[in-house]
């Protein structure tokens, strides 16, 4: 089961941290937004172009057992680095808790993701504001659905 490779940690401090102490403690610290409350999970992924498994702490848009992975980059003109990995992939680890299950992701677009992106920002409001700046840039914010592989 998995996604096996050589780990490559973030370059971003904070990132790399969080995912360590979330999986080492399997979510029981490290599982929300610095110190919003707001819960997340952690994305395991393999890099388009480094082929170095990668670990995306997103927030925890669940729903009915699926999860969007909303890739705003907080409003910014570009998509963040992991969407180009997941447009290389058909499937993900996610950890929501104890233990990482295998998900299969998709794209979605048109009114699935307005509904699942009026989700993210029932979780997460600022996702309100980012879609605004993303827009002004000439980019719609990319969501994926993750859906549980049995």
């Amino acid at each position: 089961m998995g996604i096996e490779g050589d780990y490559e940690p973030s370059t971003w401090g904070w990132v790399s941290d969080q995912v360590a102490k979330y999986e080492a403690s399997g979510g029981t610290e490290a599982n929300t937004l610095m110190d919003t409350g707001i819960p997340i999970i952690v994305t395991t992924m393999m890099g388009h172009k480094s082929g170095k498994v990668r670990k995306v702490p997103l927030m925890r848009v669940e729903h009915d057992g699926e999860y969007a992975l909303v890739a705003s980059k907080g409003g910014a003109p570009s998509h963040p680095g992991w969407y180009y990995n997941l447009l290389e992939v058909d499937e993900i680890e996610l950890q929501d808790g104890p233990a990482p299950g295998v998900y299969s992701i998709r794209e979605v677009d048109g009114d699935e993701r307005a509904e699942w992106y009026a989700r993210g920002e029932a979780v997460y409001p600022p996702y309100t504001d980012y879609a605004v700046s993303a827009a002004e840039a000439g980019r719609t914010i990319p969501v994926f659905i993750a859906s549980p592989k049995h």
